[in-house]
């Protein structure tokens, strides 16, 4: 976008000149003009008396969006298991096809996987485009970008969710690049506007101070990629039918830049905080690193896995895999135990939607207490022991109880 002076208009009393704050319109021969310091602001226009300065509209580019149709999720597999992330996209894609009157196809690239496609479609697939070679077997960005893009050039898909995991965030954004389309990062919740067919999908912006949502017009298809553990998972139906469209891809080695010659797996035990039914986490109100051994016994008291919020992350009291929150992973267990931890806007968005929040903390106005089912206003920890002793005596009635039942 422009401003331009039409000079045949202009009468040179230079109101435009007066009015520009970036210094940006001189006179030549008595007649404005308008330099690279411009940056359209439109105060000129305004102030112009006989009209003369105008806007240039530039053309919008894209492409034609009646062309394509159809919801895909990207399938995303490690070693032959469908992650659970592709689960919760197969569920929100299914409700935003159904929506959209279309079909709802999962993109499927591996080696020697064919039960994972069939099991895809029990998850509510209408269709599975599964793309079998053995240089699909690992993950490669050139690969498995090149596969993808040459299906979205054949099938022109209105529609494309992806994972917001590792793989993820890596693939996304080459793909959008490749296809000259827009990529809305994180996003946590997705709607569609039927009338126009367009995906309102909306992420935390500013730190988590507010919610944008983002809209792609112009550009197919419509890309997000979306945060694990946000969507509920499509349910399993045994019986569901389905097509599973096998594909060749048009890949050779020449293709793949970066080979992956070896995968080494950590030894440390992987936190699977999306999947547990049971989360306790620690917060700054533990005090010192120390105090998430604590966590860690009520933790393993209960059966759930350990938690933090960014603060104890970021002084290295616990590693980043544990975090929950806006920059962290967003959960939703049957039970969070949220211990010393404030409730700042940023912790909310990553655990707000769990079935039941137990809180404790020692300020009775703490912003947790207002998400929270259960709020114990104490010193944790005088209160994590107790709750912990408690739980031994649950234990040992119960089985006192079995004990008598068995004889």
């Amino acid at each position: 976008m422009a401003v331009k002076v039409m000079k045949e208009k202009c009468v040179g009393c230079g109101a435009c000149i007066r009015v520009c704050p970036f210094d940006a319109i001189q006179m030549v021969d008595k007649k404005a003009v308008i330099t690279d310091k411009c940056t359209a602001c439109g105060q000129c226009i305004e102030k112009c008396p006989v009209k003369a300065i105008e806007k240039e509209e530039g053309r919008k580019g894209g492409v034609n969006v009646d062309e394509y149709r159809g919801v895909w999720v990207f399938a995303e597999q490690r070693g032959g298991k469908l992650l659970n992330v592709a689960i919760e996209l197969l569920g929100e894609g299914r409700k935003i096809a159904d929506e959209l009157g279309t079909e709802l196809s999962a993109v499927l690239l591996g080696h020697n996987i064919d039960d994972v496609a069939e099991t895809l479609i029990k998850y509510g697939a209408d269709r599975v485009l599964y793309a079998d070679s053995e240089l699909l077997d690992v993950y490669t960005t050139e690969g498995y970008a090149k596969v993808i893009y040459d299906l979205i050039e054949e099938k022109k898909p209105e529609i494309l969710l992806i994972g917001a995991t590792n793989i993820g965030r890596d693939l996304g954004p080459r793909l959008s690049a490749r296809v000259h389309t827009g990529l809305t990062a994180d996003c946590t919740r997705l709607d569609v506007d039927k009338e126009n067919r367009r995906l309102m999908m909306t992420r935390p912006a500013f730190g988590g101070n507010l919610m944008a949502t983002i809209l792609c017009p112009n550009h197919r298809p419509q890309m997000s990629t979306v945060r694990p553990g946000v969507m509920e998972k499509a349910k399993l139906v045994e019986d569901r039918k389905g097509t599973v469209e096998k594909i060749a891809p048009k890949l050779t080695d020449a293709n793949i830049k970066a080979k992956v010659v070896d995968v080494v797996k950590s030894d440390k035990p992987v936190v699977a905080l999306e999947e547990a039914p049971i989360i306790v986490s620690g917060g700054r109100g533990l005090g010192n690193q120390e105090g998430f051994k604590l966590i860690e016994e009520l933790a393993e008291k209960l059966g759930g896995v350990v938690g933090a919020s960014r603060a104890t992350v970021d002084a290295q009291w616990i590693d980043q895999p544990h975090q929950v929150g806006q920059t962290g992973k967003t959960v939703r267990p049957g039970l969070y135990v949220a211990c010393g931890i404030s409730g700042a806007i940023q912790h909310l968005a990553g655990m707000q939607d769990s079935k039941c929040i137990v809180a404790i903390n020692k300020d009775p106005n703490a912003p947790i207490f207002e998400v929270a089912d259960y709020g114990i206003v104490g010193d944790l920890y005088e209160v994590i022991p107790a709750l912990i002793e408690a739980l031994d005596n649950v234990d040992d009635i119960m089985e006192a109880i079995k004990a008598v039942s068995e004889n």
